[in-house]
């Protein structure tokens, strides 16, 4: 595996990143500011630690110092806009000087709270991710940067992350660059290289492609034989279908899909919805009515209907997250229901912006309560997912916000619940404590993030790597 650059770049990356779905919003002035200050940050406490500026970018003292750096950027700009606050960081300026206060920070109490990252990828064909402009570890043929190898470092070796769902892509046919086979070979590194019950694998289910009842009948085949965790569906490609049957015009495979799903004897659904680049089919409109008809199965909601910016205090009317929430609000499914919210692509998106996360987080809580929101990252796309952990951990929703909005206290036992409690609830498992051990002279060491930073960049990968979309 060839070696990271010499700059290893900064621990906490704010910079424009996206997993190929959507082109990621530009940076603000809370943001650039942010990384200036981490960046000279970096130089004097290198200097005190008495390490390379390298050694200490890749440390939890230089993670801390980039967390420092977010808080007191946005801590400056809300009091010079005379603006309330919805959310800050919890971390001592203290950290970035104190290596013990900087592993709490970063880390938390050891053993207190595993991490399940219920959306992990990696790509096992040689032409697929070629096309992200990130990609670029070191290896002769960019795809290889996706390979399960560079996956298990830097999620499993490489965060806090205890077990990890590799999570299925939206590709059919020879194409398919992380077939169930392809999972099953991840799932077996991770153990050899850390230990059994680290990773959980999904069923990729695609109802509207070829003949319905063959389509249903691998889903029972590949169930018999793989050990499942849920079943993966994009309702918006290949095609174009919902869960709930509404539209007369739409293939109406959603009745037929759910109930193979319950017939498989893994009635969990990770369902694509948000960041749907404008397709009506990754709206979460269907949730709701398909959850509320089918109480036996639950759904997860990957991306949580995100759609990459602009989130506020909820509107009736409103796009986004409150799309979501205004699908499972009519049909009557509140806390405690069979609709889980999941924050991969959409906590890295919102991480860098406070305020909008604190209403992402706040109104979720609200809506399905702090055990339907689970821990989810979209990683291999953006690297080593632990800034974004790190992150999560500091993260307080203010009170200010929470009297105004009605939003519940982001307490460290919710956090815990999102991290882990939920998603080991749900698969019904018992996750280690402890994560992988981290290697600090692997060749992979580096905060580089792998997908597309540009709005180009990205149209022009999904079109290059998403052929099939254009084809039934």
């Amino acid at each position: 595996m060839g070696a990271p650059d010499d700059d290893p770049g900064l621990p906490l990356k704010l910079w424009r990143c996206s997993n190929g779905e959507y082109s990621p919003p530009p940076l603000d002035e809370v943001r650039v500011e942010a990384m200036r200050r981490a960046r000279a940050a970096a130089d004097v406490h290198a200097r005190r630690h008495g390490s390379s500026r390298r050694a200490f970018l890749l440390s939890s003292a230089g993670l801390a110092a980039g967390l420092i750096a977010l808080e007191s950027a946005a801590g400056d700009r809300a009091r010079a806009s005379a603006a309330g606050r919805g959310g800050r960081l919890r971390v001592a300026d203290s950290a970035a000087a104190d290596d013990e206060e900087a592993n709490v920070v970063v880390h938390g109490v050891a053993g207190a709270s595993p991490v399940i990252d219920v959306q992990t990828h990696f790509l096992e064909n040689g032409s697929f991710g070629g096309g992200f402009p990130q990609a670029n570890c070191g290896e002769n043929v960019p795809a290889d940067c996706f390979a399960a190898e560079y996956w298990y470092d830097l999620v499993l070796g490489g965060s806090d992350t205890s077990v990890a769902v590799i999570s299925a892509v939206p590709v059919v046919g020879e194409a398919d660059p992380l077939s169930i086979d392809a999972m099953e070979r991840g799932r077996e590194l991770a153990g050899s290289l850390c230990g059994d019950n680290r990773v959980l694998i999904q069923g990729h289910a695609v109802p509207n492609v070829g003949p319905l009842d063959a389509a249903l009948a691998s889903m029972v085949d590949v169930a018999a034989n793989h050990d499942l965790c849920a079943w993966k569906a994009y309702t918006h490609a290949p095609g174009g279908w919902y869960l709930d049957d509404h539209d007369p015009a739409a293939e109406q495979v959603g009745g037929r899909f759910i109930e193979a799903v319950r017939e498989t004897g893994v009635p969990v659904i990770a369902v694509h919805k948000g960041f749907s680049g404008g397709s009506p089919f990754a709206s979460p409109v269907d949730i709701g009515p398909a959850a509320a008809a089918n109480p036996d199965v639950s759904f997860l909601v990957y991306h949580s209907g995100f759609e990459g910016g602009g989130e506020g205090a909820y509107d009736r009317e409103g796009g986004g997250v409150d799309r979501l929430i205004r699908s499972v609000t009519e049909a009557g499914i509140g806390a405690g229901g069979n609709v889980y919210a999941e924050l991969g692509s959409t906590w890295r998106t919102v991480m860098g912006d406070l305020d909008q996360a604190a209403h992402v987080l706040g109104k979720l809580l609200a809506t399905l309560g702090p055990d339907r929101i689970l821990w989810g990252t979209d990683s291999i796309w953006y690297g080593s997912p632990q800034d974004q952990i790190a992150a999560f951990r500091s993260f307080e929703i203010t009170p200010e916000f929470q009297e105004q909005f009605g939003y519940d206290a982001l307490t460290d036992d919710v956090k815990q619940r999102i991290l882990s409690a939920n998603a080991a609830a749900l698969f019904g498992i018992d996750p280690p404590v402890t994560p992988c051990s981290a290697d600090d002279d692997s060749a992979f060491r580096s905060n580089r993030t792998y997908g597309p930073v540009s709005r180009r960049d990205v149209a022009a990968t999904f079109l290059r790597e998403h052929p099939w979309t254009a084809t039934k």
